[in-house]
């Protein structure tokens, strides 16, 4: 696990609390920013995927070598 697999996880959860509250005191500005949050956070923890699949994949080819 990287750090961006991390934050990315953690600021995509936060976003989710965002635009759930949003929802719940029945904010559209709240509700916007909480869903930008969450892609935000989704993007970079797929980020971090993407990472450690190629630091994974480095891993084998030096292996096999």
């Amino acid at each position: 696990m990287n750090k961006d697999q991390i934050k990315g996880a953690a600021k995509e959860l936060a976003g989710m609390v965002q635009k759930n509250t949003g929802e719940a005191i029945g904010s559209a500005e709240q509700q916007a920013r909480g869903m930008a949050r969450e892609v935000a956070g989704r993007l970079q923890r797929n980020l971090g995927d993407m990472k450690e699949a190629l630091k994974d994949s480095m891993k084998d080819a030096n292996r096999k070598q």
